[in-house]
């Protein structure tokens, strides 16, 4: 489902695009878009190497603390109650269970440790029970993550002191195409709980969701609004819908289509141009992408991906997949960041 270029004018080549920028346009970011398919990717490879081992890929794991029953309608989402999906929500599970399952992450090769719990926003009563969570994976030498729905200030400062290194908060798509996948919350509620995040000192992990249905112009328009926040993503997540049926994006995509593979490998390129020092992530999706498909990624400049089967509540590739996929590019995983125990 490749959407048409709009007539955007292809961006001129005359600047340093591993030189990480701000003031990025739509036009600009569109035209991107627009450029003969090597040459983007080429582009894009060539700012990889500035900034990144090309060889190296980061792996993460995502375990869901909590899942189903979630207010918000987000029109992709299995974890929704506005739908029926067949998914039973659960309680939020006891912080040992998590950090055995962090334990078994890091014993199969993950450096960095990420929590996702289906709420619309983090309650103060859930704190504590999180923070113990937080500080008992960091204590195994993870990069902690955790992604809670929206948080207050005071919510994303006690996060940090717990040792939490990055909070996952995703745009999902571009603002103009915003109110066809989610109505229960604004994209400014998005943009204030990044503020709060920044503001807090943590790490943002922030991408977006593409074959929802959005032209071409909304996928460059959510590159447009991350390569123009005050600071970059850390790590910048590009996932592919994953179809769930009884969701209203995972029906539709299911009557008119997934995104065209090579499209999706333009967004990727797009992404590490846009914002060069990011971690650029495979996130859904990645288990029905053919190896081809994943080489040309990491070519235009993925470097992280998640790892186990399971990614909250869709499939994901087995470790053994991924250790053959790695093999066969000549892949090597990156050596985790040096990160403190929570005090």
């Amino acid at each position: 489902m490749a959407g048409g270029c709009g007539g955007a004018k292809q961006a001129p080549m005359t600047r340093d695009l591993s030189t990480p920028r701000h003031d990025w346009t739509l036009d600009e970011v569109e035209g991107l878009f627009a450029r003969p398919f090597m040459d983007l990717v080429y582009d894009a490879a060539t700012v990889h190497r500035a900034w990144f081992d090309p060889s190296e890929v980061q792996k993460s794991q995502l375990l869901s603390i909590k899942t189903g029953g979630c207010a918000e309608n987000c029109g992709y989402c299995s974890q929704s109650a506005s739908f029926d999906t067949g998914l039973k929500a659960e309680k939020l599970m006891d912080a040992t269970a998590v950090i055995a399952e962090a334990m078994a992450a890091k014993a199969g090769g993950a450096s960095r440790f990420c929590m996702g719990a289906a709420w619309r926003e983090l309650k103060d009563r859930d704190t504590p029970k999180l923070a113990t969570m937080i500080a008992g994976v960091k204590a195994l030498g993870l990069e902690t993550c955790a992604t809670l729905g929206m948080l207050s200030a005071d919510q994303a400062r006690q996060l940090k002191a717990a040792g939490l290194d990055y909070y996952n908060h995703n745009l999902d798509t571009g603002p103009e195409y915003y109110a066809q996948v989610v109505t229960t919350r604004t994209y400014q509620d998005r943009l204030d709980t990044l503020q709060h995040v920044r503001e807090a000192g943590m790490s943002t992990c922030c991408g977006g969701i593409v074959g929802m249905g959005e032209a071409r112009r909304d996928r460059a328009s959510l590159l447009h609004a991350l390569a123009t926040l005050p600071v970059h993503p850390d790590s910048l997540p590009v996932n592919a819908l994953v179809p769930v049926t009884g969701t209203p994006l995972g029906d539709r995509v299911k009557r008119e289509g997934e995104i065209d593979p090579i499209e999706f490998v333009r967004t990727v390129a797009v992404a590490r141009i846009v914002c060069p020092k990011a971690m650029v992530r495979l996130s859904a999706g990645r288990e029905t992408m053919s190896a081809e498909m994943q080489a040309l990624c990491f070519l235009a400049g993925a470097n992280s991906i998640f790892v186990g089967g399971k990614l909250l509540t869709t499939p994901n590739p087995e470790q053994d997949e991924d250790a053959a996929l790695f093999a066969l590019l000549d892949l090597k995983p990156m050596e985790p960041v040096a990160v403190e125990a929570a005090a």
